[in-house]
């Protein structure tokens, strides 16, 4: 199997560069755009006690019922677009964007940057790191 790989990437030197390329710009876009914009829990914990920030969960409604953070305002992703409004008196607060392991929060932090809030951060790491690092949850 090794040597069958070896002989592929000697026959076809351009498509593996392409690809080891390709791999290398995703790799460092997923870098940039994970650290630029997002928060640890603990840094959530101080900007939701200190500056009073908003959370958004974007979770479906049953995620957000068998667990969320104390607070949070649960907005599926699906419905974002249509439910912006009940975020507009926030637009002065910081807004932090939740989803379950942190990887979904960037479409909705994408939108709500697009429709004006300044301060949107999302979780790293979403609901599943809240959960290791021991914070607690409300369950509904």
């Amino acid at each position: 199997m090794i040597d069958q790989l070896f002989e592929f990437v000697l026959n076809h030197p351009l498509l593996v560069g392409a690809f080891l390329l390709v791999l290398a710009a995703w790799i460092a876009y997923e870098v940039m755009t994970g650290t630029r914009s997002g928060v640890s829990s603990g840094e959530a914990t101080q900007l939701i006690n200190r500056e009073d920030a908003v959370v958004v969960d974007i979770r479906d409604a049953n995620d957000f019922k068998a667990g969320h953070i104390a607070g949070a305002r649960n907005i599926p992703q699906s419905r974002l677009d249509a439910r912006l409004n009940e975020l507009e008196k926030h637009k002065d607060k910081p807004l932090i964007v939740v989803c379950k392991h942190g990887q979904a929060s960037g479409i909705a932090l994408g939108k709500l940057t697009k429709a004006g809030f300044e301060r949107v951060f999302k979780l790293k790491g979403g609901m599943t790191q809240w959960q290791a690092d021991g914070l607690p949850l409300v369950k509904k």
